[in-house]
């Protein structure tokens, strides 16, 4: 009996909705580092297997356009089997990715051990768990949704120095066997705790008013119809394209701008900068999806986007003074990493939460679009124009335009949506997208 009322009592626990968030906030920080400390390994990978920079680079390529375009499958596996089961899957595939490349020494071993194996397995995590929380979290759901995704920005600011310094001492096969074991180990023994919620969850938690959520769950097949969804992602591919040129190209204009190696506060300013970004590259996320559960959210999408667009123009404007540097770039950050939150959270209460991981594994594929654009972009502008300034310019007309979309078009056009299929659900007629 006191083995049974144990077994109840922690499977009480483990329905916890705030339990299944800290689990998901775990796995996320464990997955995070395959694509924030990659650039620790790129040079020992490069010394063993041979080949030029532009050659190893294309590992990253793969784990990211695969962690990113295989999400609507991997959506769909995780809803029909369960999201135990396949996060479990995608822990031991990320693991392995570590080890399988500790024993590769030629690249395309490199390429399939931890491009395919790593961006599979990180993708079927981080779909999984966003998807899972926005179910969870109907009436908070964008801060959910911001809590985990900031668990993905933070977890590497953890294994960034300890991964460092193991490289130095140890080698990086070992490190690669050490850590592949730990953060899979980790990975795997959350996911044994993630659970759906229970039937009629919806209905006993108090949900917002000032999001408005769809009464009937829409499936993708439908979804990929409405002119809705392609707004998001276009809106989405606009916001990922317009980061990502600053991410890939930071390095190279703070060092045109002669500020990379000035001191702030007795460090480098560049450094500083990326460490700062990353802070507010993780906390903008949950904060902007809190803020969004409260005033809506393409009131908070509006406000966000022409943050960022404010932060890129003071930034050039003022792109000498290193101090200022640090600071905007902090802002710039702080203005985009919440696209990670506000569009799962939107997407998931305008199509219903049944079918959320599918869902959002086809919007997340505009991450993947703007990863491909953001980068090859913002260097051919450069490149033809000998100036920064067309790049910098490109990014606050992206973020302008995005925020007059939503403010002007998602808006209203979600709220039409809404009336439609809510009314449509309350007569038992179905919808037509």
């Amino acid at each position: 009996m006191p083995e049974a009322m144990t077994g109840r009592s922690w499977g009480a626990k483990l329905n916890s909705r705030w339990v299944q968030l800290i689990l998901g906030v775990i796995a996320m920080m464990a997955i995070s580092s395959p694509q924030y400390v990659w650039t620790l390994f790129v040079k020992p990978l490069q010394s063993s297997v041979g080949g030029g920079l532009a050659v190893i680079q294309v590992t990253f390529a793969i784990l990211v356009v695969l962690q990113t375009w295989l999400s609507p499958m991997q959506g769909y596996l995780i809803e029909r089997f369960g999201p135990r089961k396949l996060i479990s899957v995608g822990a031991i595939l990320t693991g392995s990715s570590w080890i399988f490349s500790a024993y590769a020494h030629d690249i395309l071993s490199i390429y399939l051990s931890y491009g395919v194996l790593g961006g599979i397995g990180t993708g079927i995590i981080y779909v999984g768990i966003v998807g899972l929380m926005v179910r969870w979290f109907p009436d908070r759901r964008g801060m959910a949704a911001g809590m985990v995704a900031a668990g993905y920005g933070f977890g590497a600011a953890i294994t960034t120095f300890p991964i460092s310094v193991m490289i130095t001492k140890s080698g990086y096969e070992y490190t690669l066997i050490i850590f592949g074991l730990l953060l899979g180990g980790i990975t795997l023994l959350a996911a044994q705790g993630l659970r759906l919620p229970p039937a009629g969850f919806v209905q006993t938690v108090a949900v917002a008013t000032v999001n408005r959520q769809n009464q009937r769950n829409v499936g993708p097949g439908e979804m990929l119809k409405t002119p809705i969804f392609w707004l998001l992602f276009f809106m989405m591919v606009l916001m990922s394209t317009g980061g990502l040129m600053v991410i890939s190209q930071m390095g190279a204009f703070a060092a045109d701008f002669g500020v990379a190696k000035t001191l702030v506060f007795g460090f480098a300013a560049l450094p500083l900068a990326l460490t700062l970004d990353r802070l507010t590259n993780g906390f903008t996320r949950p904060f902007f999806g809190w803020i969004s559960d409260h005033i809506g959210r393409e009131n908070t999408m509006g406000i966000a986007f022409l943050l960022e667009a404010m932060a890129i123009f003071l930034l050039f404007s003022f792109h000498s003074n290193a101090a200022v540097f640090v600071v905007l770039t902090g802002l710039v950050f702080f203005g985009w990493g919440e696209i990670f939150s506000l569009f799962p959270s939107t997407l998931t209460d305008t199509f219903g939460t049944e079918h959320a991981t599918t869902n959002y594994g086809f919007l997340y594929m505009a991450q993947g679009v703007g990863s491909v654009l953001g980068g090859p972009l913002a260097a051919l502008l450069h490149e033809s124009t000998g100036s920064w300034m067309p790049v910098f310019a490109s990014i606050i007309v992206l973020d302008t335009i995005t925020a007059m979309l939503a403010f002007l078009v998602l808006k209203p056009m979600r709220q039409r949506w809404l009336d439609r299929v809510n009314a449509l659900a309350t007569s038992a007629v179905p919808a037509n997208a």
